[in-house]
């Protein structure tokens, strides 16, 4: 049987670490080790995790999503990790079914099925899609549980909220991107992994509940500073000119949009200064990585992320974001 490593970043998650590793111990897949990396936690989250039989790797700091999940994976001493939030509830089953799916021919990674933790029967995500606009969508979220999403599949992009991965693939790809911090990393690593020809499965038999963005909130200046100045590091990271010429109306619109949510919510101040920082580091970030831009495998990639988001969207009703950018770039 294969050994797995469950890592779990986590920042002032005392409260959410007991029952998690409560739901850990009773996989019915057996669990190697259970390594917590604490990103400078100022509650008890070291305490409770090792109380509760986890190793925990102290960061000294708040380091961010990306950092702690690195070390984690570095830290790990097995051929598979899993990678698991801290406000995530899994099905008994849930390794299980994601390890049974890992043992099928190029399977890199595995994603179960997402469930609202508020909502039992709506799903907070399944795998993700990306439009040519370096815009994301969760595919399925805030929708009802249902039929079009009881399919195994095979897919690029998958979050890493609750996945598993061959440790494998990190030495193949690199690790996280440490300048993402949190939001869009695991886009940016699944996009590296596509462009190089590796993929996963997505597995709704692997359930699990989520309760979303417990740390700050869905809608926190951070969340939306980051994910605005994220959006930038991915056209930078891996458009070339070529790209950003064919899709530059495309990224405005989905630029532009995203902009327009994040007023609605009361963050306008918040989306231009993510995008300021985009800005300043856009030029490092694109010399960086110019030398394994490859505008043909882009394109593809891009275009067949985009036609599944729309078919997606189609049958499962428009939301309002992506009604616009399908209607404004359809002759684009």
């Amino acid at each position: 049987m294969s050994e797995v490593t469950v890592v779990i970043p986590n920042w002032n998650g005392a409260r959410l670490i007991g029952p998690l590793l409560g739901r850990l111990r009773s996989q019915t897949h057996p669990i190697e080790e259970i390594l917590l990396v604490d990103n400078g936690s100022t509650d008890k989250s070291v305490e409770a995790a090792r109380s509760e039989g986890a190793r925990v790797v102290e960061m000294g700091r708040n380091a961010g999503f990306s950092p702690a999940v690195n070390r984690g994976i570095k830290e790990a001493r097995t051929a598979w990790v899993a990678v698991i939030n801290n406000d995530v509830e899994p099905a008994p089953d849930w390794l299980e079914q994601l390890m049974n799916a890992g043992q099928r021919p190029r399977v890199w990674y595995a994603a179960g099925k997402l469930l609202s933790q508020s909502r039992r029967d709506a799903l907070d995500g399944t795998f993700d899609t990306l439009c040519r606009g370096a815009c994301a969508w969760r595919a399925g979220q805030d929708r009802r549980d249902g039929p079009l999403w009881g399919s195994a599949r095979r897919v690029r992009f998958v979050p890493f909220t609750a996945t598993l991965f061959r440790k494998e693939l990190f030495h193949k790809i690199g690790f996280l991107d440490e300048r993402f911090e949190s939001y869009l990393e695991d886009v940016d690593f699944c996009l590296r992994c596509a462009m190089h020809g590796y993929s996963g499965l997505y597995v709704p038999e692997a359930v699990a509940w989520h309760a979303g963005s417990a740390t700050l909130g869905r809608w926190h200046k951070d969340v939306v500073r980051r994910i605005s100045r994220n959006q930038l590091l991915l056209v930078a990271k891996h458009y070339p000119v070529r790209s950003l010429v064919r899709y530059s109306w495309s990224i405005l619109v989905a630029q532009l949009l995203w902009g327009l949510v994040a007023l609605r919510h009361g963050r306008g101040l918040s989306y231009l200064r993510g995008k300021a920082e985009g800005l300043w580091m856009f030029r490092g970030a694109r010399r960086s990585q110019r030398k394994q831009m490859h505008p043909r495998r882009l394109a593809r990639i891009l275009e067949q992320s985009e036609a599944e988001m729309f078919k997606l969207q189609r049958r499962s009703g428009f939301d309002l974001y992506w009604r616009l950018y399908f209607l404004l770039t359809c002759l684009s």
